[in-house]
Order: structure tokens, then sequence, then C-alpha cells
């Protein structure tokens, strides 16, 4: 069965990219993480792709806009995850990628953050609301 080719979009640690990487190593998933792409050179995410053997590929924010759209067409990939991504997207890239693109947490952006909201806790005040 063919997998489909998954790029991770990350700017920090990366633990939302760790339960996905322990999700499709556990079948949960049925995709292949081909690639961790970061608009920071010190991403944690960047590591934690390279333990795993998964490209990881840095781009500076000045230069998203030309070059993201073109390394994930390079990379044949179906699905981009945005787990903890903090820039925004170019109106190309979503146009190319329309259906295919998934935002775990920031769209609780500006409901549910400030001073405390981070992690876990985002998620569970905007449960409890």
């Amino acid at each position: 069965m063919r997998k489909v080719r998954i790029a991770v979009l990350v700017s920090g640690g990366g633990t939302n990219l760790q339960a996905l990487i322990d999700a499709v190593d556990k079948g949960d998933i049925s995709g292949e993480i081909a690639a961790v792409l970061s608009d920071r050179e010190n991403a944690y995410g960047l590591e934690r792709a390279r333990k795993h053997g998964i490209k990881a590929i840095y781009i500076e924010r000045k230069q998203l806009a030309e070059r993201l759209i073109t390394e994930l067409q390079k990379l044949n990939i179906e699905l981009v995850v945005l787990a903890g991504f903090l820039s925004i997207l170019d109106r190309e890239l979503v146009k190319a990628y329309e259906g295919r693109i998934i935002n775990i947490h920031p769209s609780l952006i500006p409901s549910f953050c400030g001073m405390g909201f981070y992690g876990e806790r985002v998620h569970k005040a905007a449960l409890e609301y």
C-alpha cells in the first residue's frame, strides 16, 4: 500500500512532530514523514527529524515565499502538516496545497493565548470553553 508523503512544518521544539513520528511508527498514521521544514535554524524539531532519519530543511523567513513551495514540490509532498509553525504561509502555497494542509494548534490564537498558555493548556482551555 502506497503511503502519503507528508511534510511537517515546525518553528520550535517539535513535540507535536514527535507525536506524529510516534504515530507513523505505530502504524496509526498511514503515511511517511518525508521532510521536516523550519523557519528557525535552531528549532529542535529539525534535530528530532535528523534523529529519526527524516530530511530536515531550514529556510530563512525572508526566503519562505520563494523556497517553501519549491522544496515541497521537489519532495513530492502530498500533505502539509503545520505543527507549531509560526510563519504565515504564502498565498501560492495555500492554493497549491488546498485541502491538503492541516494546522495542529496555532488556529486557537488569539482566543487562547497569552501568559501561561502553552502546550496542552491551550487545548484544555479551548475544550473547557
